[in-house]
């Protein structure tokens, strides 16, 4: 009786756990786009390397956009590296959790254009 307890139970207990991590991964709460001076990019962390950026969308840089880049999207982290210190559009999903190895954060930007400035026209 109490090894089918224990049996139910950890049965239960995959369950759940592969339910979460399937809409961790495949499940997303938002998608869009913003723009603004891409003032960051960065490969940083201790045991995951993870991309992050960051865009500042006010004169005065009060307003930043934190977002991550997935490990596998290596044209956008090539477009972003290039674009550093200029006007982008980037098109994101925003996720509901995320994992330590893809980022901090729980945006991820899936697409980069250059764009111009509407205040400095494109410098």
């Amino acid at each position: 009786m109490l090894r089918k307890v224990i049996i139910y139970f950890v049965l239960v207990v995959v369950l759940f756990t592969s339910l979460f991590f399937t809409i961790v991964y495949y499940a997303t709460y938002s998608e869009g786009a913003r723009s603004g001076e891409l003032i960051k990019f960065s490969n940083k962390g201790y045991i995951f390397k993870t991309w992050e950026g960051e865009l500042s969308q006010g004169l005065s840089g009060n307003k930043i956009f934190a977002f991550s880049v997935l490990d596998s999207d290596q044209e956008i982290i090539d477009e972003l590296n290039k674009y550093q210190g200029q006007y982008v559009k980037v098109t994101y999903v925003e996720r509901y959790k995320t994992f330590p190895w893809w980022g901090d954060t729980t945006y991820f930007v899936t697409k980069v254009e250059k764009e111009q400035s509407p205040i400095f026209g494109g410098k």
